[in-house]
């Protein structure tokens, strides 16, 4: 089992901001973490970190409309971006995130890595395939997960997560995909091993399990 190098759990709140401008200085390391407003992004950050409500949960999901700041330590923090693609909120409201969104992807030099969440039962909807292009074209890895993976059986989950992975090869780029769940932290020792790799203390030479 893969043991992590960094302790997640010491991750704090730092700052919410509505856009770039308002973020800390652009040095360090950050990882961001987007998806769709009910793939389980604040759930999945909350696991990571141990902590159950790091990160807010909501039962009406859209309700982030900020990019907050987690703060592992003085040179390496989680990003958490506006969650998009909920069809509830205000035509306006998401165009502002989109700008926001493709502000940070593109001007961030501080960003290393872009985590994205999709619902293993609907992944790969046009806006989560945008947001890959968009890392791929600012040449960032990318993580798929593949969270609420607990709501498929074994076969099932296998299978899509096989087929996500070779969906992905289409976009040319530095693409990893593991299935996940906050429910039984299946995926959790793949998500930190990644994390570890780009906030620069990890090893490409440890292989990790589907």
């Amino acid at each position: 089992m893969y043991k992590s190098k960094i302790n997640y759990q010491q991750a704090t709140f730092l700052t919410s901001a509505p856009d770039i401008k308002a973020l800390p200085a652009d040095e360090g390391i950050e990882v961001a973490f987007a998806g769709r407003s009910n793939a389980g992004k604040s759930s999945a950050l909350n696991t990571l970190t141990r902590q159950n409500s790091l990160a807010r949960t909501s039962k009406t999901p859209g309700r982030t409309q900020l990019i907050n700041t987690f703060s592992l330590d003085e040179q390496r923090r989680l990003i958490d971006l506006p969650g998009y693609g909920f069809a509830k909120v205000p035509l306006a409201v998401k165009e502002k995130w989109q700008k926001s969104l493709a502000e940070y992807l593109m001007k961030r030099t501080s960003l290393k890595g872009l985590v994205v969440l999709m619902d293993i039962r609907h992944p790969l909807k046009d806006l989560d395939q945008d947001l890959i292009h968009w890392a791929v074209g600012s040449e960032l890895p990318v993580l798929i997960l593949l969270t609420k993976a607990d709501k498929l059986g074994p076969g099932a989950r296998k299978k899509t997560l096989l087929e996500v992975r070779e969906a992905t090869l289409a976009f040319m780029g530095d693409i990893t995909v593991h299935a996940f769940s906050s429910l039984n932290k299946l995926g959790l020792p793949e998500l930190e091993q990644v994390l570890d790799l780009w906030y620069g203390v990890g090893t490409d030479s440890e292989t990790a399990p589907l």
